[in-house]
């Protein structure tokens, strides 16, 4: 099984590969939108952050005013280094998402090389990465998952060949590109005998990386993590040391195993080989390559209840499975180090028959992505093309859902979700009430939100006078079916 593609081939090989699930994505995406667009209102954050970067108002949301209100800032830093030289658009995120998305795949085949597959399972490896439909939607949703991806990919094969130092760097980058990623480094520190030189390396680089950023959200928020983390983490230990308060039943037993059944429920809804094939796959590679690659692979295992037990904010399936598709070239490198040497035949038609159960479940991915596009374009980018066009330059927004509403106004914004507005925060905590004290404080022009997440506020027409109004027929991924822009007559709320 030695035989296989040279390595040039194959990297070739993975990027063509990788067009196939793209191009079904695209066609699906023009049938159900018609357009071009995100899947997520958050890919609209990100680019909003960027420009105002690349305009030289710094890292803030409304110029002027700095804010940490990025939990990926090194896909911001990035998108912000490509507004610069392109301008922001939404072709320049997505082409970075693609060509994250195929560093990925190459890097994934060359670190399941590294660790002994032979070239054509590594090869598999790397086609089966760029073949999972999260990945895909991934590459086109102008998020950061693709890049963390890529950089924990890269992790891997520096590992595989004994680079220390650039192990530890690329898993503190990838870490600044998605903050679960955080596991990766311990896991790479522990795979090998530890000794004084080795811990100083992965100390000092994640340390090197990460303060300028945890400097930076505590100059502009108060906290070592953005406002983003403060505003979602709905319990386990930050939300204890942030004053959440929950039974320890549900922080320590309940949800950790909530988030280990929807972990596995993901894999297999990514392939549904993936949980069959995992579990015998960690128990061969500790056996085969003992704790060098062993070690990293019980990141699979760590990563679900360390979200349930850290910082929950939902589930590791949430949108897509956003927050854990980084890890899906662990996965593809520790099932391709556990294949054993058997006969060469016998091996190709076991990697035909996954790569050939992988498309069906691209299928039904490519059309969730493309009424998720439907769905932010008709009521998010919608409603930020109305404002620009209905209200005066100097309106100040409260809303709820701040990403494509801000980029396309450029109105000034005062997030109701505190995600870039950490100050309501606090009121946060007394609910709906405290957001109306909040409001009466800071007097916006108009109010931007779902009535069904604020029904108490939305039934005050004494205060709010309703001026347009978006409702979805089909709704797949926004916060609720209608959205509504509201006047607001008088500030005592």
């Amino acid at each position: 099984m030695r035989a296989g593609p040279r390595p040039r081939l194959a990297d070739l090989l993975v990027a063509l590969a990788a067009l196939v699930p793209l191009a079904l994505f695209v066609l699906r995406e023009r049938q159900i939108a018609g357009a071009a667009g995100f899947p997520l209102d958050d890919s609209w954050i990100h680019l909003h952050f960027a420009r105002n970067l690349a305009e030289g108002a710094g890292f803030s949301y409304n110029p002027g005013v700095p804010v940490s209100g990025s939990t990926a800032p090194l896909w911001t830093l990035l998108l912000a280094a490509g507004a610069l030289l392109l301008g922001p658009s939404l072709a320049l995120a997505k082409v970075l998402g693609v060509a994250a998305t195929v560093a990925a795949g190459v890097l994934t085949r060359r670190a399941a090389a590294a660790w002994g597959a032979a070239p054509t399972v590594a090869l598999a490896a790397g086609i089966a990465l760029v073949w999972t439909g999260p990945l895909t939607w991934g590459a086109l949703s102008g998020m950061e998952v693709s890049l963390a991806a890529a950089l924990v990919a890269g992790a891997m094969l520096a590992h595989a060949r004994g680079h220390t130092i650039l192990t530890a760097t690329l898993a503190a980058l990838a870490t600044l590109s998605r903050p679960e990623a955080i596991l990766l480094v311990p896991a790479l520190l522990f795979a090998k005998p530890v000794g004084l030189r080795r811990l100083m390396v992965f100390i000092s680089i994640p340390l090197v990386a990460l303060a300028p950023f945890v400097a930076f959200c505590v100059a502009t928020v108060g906290s070592p993590l953005p406002a983003t983390a403060a505003a979602k983490v709905e319990g386990g230990l930050l939300g204890w040391l942030a004053g959440v308060s929950e039974p320890a039943r549900l922080m320590l037993v309940q949800r950790p195993w909530a988030f280990l059944v929807e972990w596995v429920r993901w894999l297999a809804a990514t392939h549904w080989l993936l949980p069959v094939l995992l579990g015998p796959a960690v128990v061969a590679v500790w056996w085969r390559y003992r704790r060098s690659l062993g070690v990293p692979a019980l990141v699979l295992l760590a990563h679900p209840l360390a979200m349930a037990l850290l910082a929950p904010y939902r589930g590791p399936a949430f949108q897509e499975g956003r927050y854990s598709m980084h890890l899906l070239p662990i996965a593809m490198v520790v099932l391709a180090a556990a294949v054993p040497a058997v006969r060469p035949r016998a091996t190709l038609a076991a990697l035909a028959v996954y790569l050939a159960l992988a498309v069906p479940a691209l299928v039904p991915a490519a059309a969730r992505y493309g009424w998720a596009v439907q769905n932010i374009n008709a009521m998010q980018v919608h409603l930020g093309h109305w404002v620009d066009r209905q209200l005066p330059r100097d309106a100040r927004l409260a809303v709820n859902d701040i990403g494509a509403i801000a980029y396309f106004s450029r109105r000034e914004i005062v997030d109701l979700m505190g995600l870039v507005t950490p100050a309501i925060i606090p009121y946060r905590r007394d609910g709906e009430a405290g957001i109306a004290r909040y409001l009466a404080e800071t007097c916006p022009d108009h109010l931007i939100i779902f009535p069904a997440w604020f029904p108490r506020l939305a039934a005050r027409h004494d205060l709010l006078e309703p001026r347009y109004r978006v409702k979805l027929d089909r709704n797949e991924v926004a916060g609720a079916d209608e959205m509504v822009v509201y006047r607001l007559k008088r500030c005592a709320v």
